[in-house]
């Protein structure tokens, strides 16, 4: 085993004993309690793919790991004992148990994450990206104990699932004619077909994966703005009196597009239909609407809207999309489930009972909280994975102000002007990636990890406040950390900058100088 100490996210309490030592062995076996089965397989499988020990049920001659439920820990929580011939692991819920079964796995050293045993070491110690691409990011997300996956799924320049009874979105609004390589500004292209979407089965399959891992999907399907692949497919949900919606195309650049949804009583029924296919496929308590970065031009244009907006007794286009967005709010409640959305949907009125998922800084979520609606906080200056991560003219296509492996390390969730009772409505903490800029795999890996990693220790651990903790000791960690993702197979940055082959020379990004607004 390594140093406790090298866990991450740190463990809130860590007691060392000079005699705490164990080592599994192709005698050690695994005693599963009751309500203990969904870990036993995981750990049985993964641990088993990567030593080819077999971990036979029940107590062998080579020591045991034993497996336990235990409520009085509290939900998602754990305590891992480590004894001569014994590693008792015991979790508040299912979900804590397979939480401390991913420090298990750490502590089992970097080999413990392969798929397949070494030679010689059996027995010891926003481009679409496809279904096996996500999977992939379940068991990373898994190995950092992050259980939930925000599944941004529809945007101007691309739909990403499939809905049975509205087929076009799919047939002709998952595929653009090209692609932007770069940044908007970026002169370069990729003159071929991009796209792709994730059939219901695949939705299925992923929901289950994830539920393996104590994850869960929250899709997103933006409404009203970021709407244009909808369009392209079914002209008639634009603002036909404004523009000819039928000329429309999948969006091929980066951006913010001026085509909106209509507001009117056809685009409200289409939409509960997509969301009555999508809460047959996700179990989630929220299912994300979007709500950002609606543009409201075509809106003021169009004699429609505005017989809609003095019909509704509204103000403006701001109430309208107040409107809009508690619409789908009280259809989500009628069907126990709860809405959340970008922080814009503070704009005209919150919807009752709706969350926010405060991006566009501190600000929005701090309003929300005190109005007493839950809240997310990921705001974009801090925990945009997306967002460079060194002022280097080497990395690769950079994009937003600076956010270093320290920087998102010293990142609070929880500002310090809410009081306790508005502190309770902060309920999770969320790092965003914005792909458009990512071509492939590797690219992603890059700009996620090893950020990621600290993220996932803001999220978990009992941290101090962000001026007094110690990133040197962190740092340590990481370098067994690093270990990890090698076995893993992820591209990250390496502390030293990136490899040649991870620069992308020549690609127009947007980097912002100086250092991000912290509100």
């Amino acid at each position: 085993m390594i140093d406790v100490t090298d866990v991450i996210p740190q463990p809130r309490q860590v007691t060392s004993h000079e005699d705490a030592y164990f080592e599994l062995g192709p005698d050690t076996g695994m005693a599963a309690g009751d309500g203990t089965g969904h870990t036993e397989r995981w750990l049985r499988a993964t641990l088993g793919a990567a030593t080819g020990l077999p971990l036979a049920p029940g107590e062998g001659p080579g020591g045991v790991v034993r497996l336990e439920l235990d409520g009085q820990l509290g939900a998602e929580g754990y305590r891992l004992d480590i004894a001569p011939g014994t590693v008792r692991l015991t979790g508040g819920d299912p979900a804590g148990l397979f939480w401390g079964a991913q420090t298990l796995r750490q502590l089992l050293g970097p080999d413990a994450f392969r798929r397949a045993p070494l030679p010689g070491r059996r027995g010891g110690g926003a481009h679409f990206m496809p279904k096996d691409g996500v999977l992939r990011y379940l068991d990373l997300m898994a190995a950092h104990k992050l259980n939930v996956l925000h599944f941004h799924l529809t945007d101007d320049q691309g739909w990403r699932v499939e809905i049975t009874r509205h087929p076009r979105l799919t047939e002709k609004g998952s595929w653009r004619s090209r692609t932007k390589y770069g940044h908007r500004a970026s002169p370069l292209w990729e003159d071929k077909p991009h796209g792709g979407y994730y059939t219901q089965e695949d939705i299925r399959e992923i929901v289950a994966y994830a539920a393996e891992r104590q994850i869960t999907v929250v899709p997103e399907i933006d409404v009203p703005g970021h709407s244009q692949a909808a369009i392209a497919a079914y002209p008639e949900l634009g603002n036909t009196d404004v523009i000819d919606t039928t000329a429309l195309t999948v969006w091929d650049t980066w951006g913010v597009s001026p085509n909106v949804l209509a507001p009117t009583e056809n685009t409200l029924r289409f939409y509960e239909g997509v969301f009555e296919e999508l809460l047959e496929l996700f179990p989630s308590e929220f299912l994300h609407i979007g709500g950002d970065e609606c543009p409201k031009e075509q809106w003021r244009q169009s004699a429609t809207v505005q017989a809609r907006i003095e019909e509704l007794a509204l103000a403006d286009e701001d109430e309208l999309q107040a409107w809009f967005i508690q619409h789908f709010d009280t259809w989500l409640a009628e069907r126990g489930r709860r809405l959340i959305g970008w922080d814009e949907i503070l704009e005209g009125g919150l919807a009752k009972g709706a969350a926010v998922s405060s991006w566009r800084g501190y600000a929005g979520g701090i309003a929300a909280a005190r109005a007493g609606h839950d809240v997310v906080m990921c705001p974009e200056q801090q925990v945009y994975l997306d967002h460079r991560q060194h002022g280097d003219e080497g990395e690769p296509v950079p994009i937003g102000f600076v956010r270093t492996l320290e920087d998102v390390y010293r990142f609070e969730p929880v500002p310090s002007e809410l009081t306790p009772d508005e502190s309770a409505h902060v309920i999770g903490t969320q790092a965003n990636v914005w792909t458009e800029v990512m071509e492939n795999q590797g690219r992603v890996d890059y700009q996620v990890f090893p950020r990621l990693a600290a993220f996932a220790e803001v999220a978990w651990s009992a941290l101090p406040a962000p001026a007094e903790r110690d990133f040197g000791a962190f740092e340590q960690r990481m370098a067994a950390h690093y270990r990890r993702l090698d076995a893993l197979g992820v591209a990250y940055r390496p502390p030293g900058g990136p490899l040649p082959w991870q620069q992308r020379p020549g690609v127009l990004g947007r980097p912002l100088d100086g250092p991000p607004p912290n509100k």
